[in-house]
């Protein structure tokens, strides 16, 4: 009969395998259920933002953007990594939009918190609705460089967008969560958490 209380998963010991600029890469050898001890690579990374920008016209912002990785472009939301030490989320979130797009927000709501790949790496995205957009000029001191100057912006009736994703046209998993968490949120309003929850 199985023991019904959880298993308490202990670090055994740990080994810094790479240091990045944005990500690292630790070896973990972890505590098993039964006994025994098995090694996890963990990927540490600092986490990130996204934002489902809908205008009045309940059209959402979208970028297409190359991704290395993948070697393609893809249809984006705008966002950016949680790098900048002390900025609270939803201030990273209203300058991603700003630097990306040059547009900002009166209205911010939290859609969801997801974690992007929980089996080997601890990147945590929040994901905010923006909406009351206005057009701003790029913040001072912001340059746009590398992959940022290919990228093409559009605006996509939210139902469209939507459909995309079954598609298979959105495929970037953080827009995909975005476009239907947003699409929910407007079909049943439903209970969101506070903007500055985690």
């Amino acid at each position: 009969m199985p023991d019904n209380e959880p298993h308490e998963y202990q670090v055994l010991a740990t080994e810094q395998i790479y240091d990045g600029r944005v990500i690292s890469l630790r070896r973990d050898t972890v505590a098993m259920p039964g006994g025994g001890d098995s090694v996890r690579e963990v990927v540490h990374h600092p986490g990130a933002v996204g934002v489902v920008a809908l205008d009045d016209e309940g059209r959402v912002v979208l970028l297409r953007q190359y991704r290395h990785p993948i070697g393609e472009h893809l249809w984006e939301l705008p966002a950016g990594l949680r790098d900048v030490d002390g900025e609270p989320p939803l201030e990273t979130a209203r300058r991603e939009l700003a630097e990306e797009v040059q547009l900002a927000a009166e209205r911010w709501s939290l859609l969801a918190t997801p974690y992007s790949t929980p089996g080997f790496c601890d990147e945590m995205v929040l994901v905010y609705l923006a909406e009351g957009l206005t057009e701003v000029p790029l913040p001072d001191g912001f340059t746009v460089e590398h992959e940022e100057l290919d990228m093409t912006v559009e605006r996509v009736p939210l139902a469209d967008a939507v459909q995309q994703v079954f598609d298979g046209t959105i495929r970037n998993a953080l827009a995909v969560i975005g476009v239907l968490a947003a699409a929910q949120a407007k079909a049943v309003a439903p209970r969101l958490r506070p903007v500055d929850a985690r």
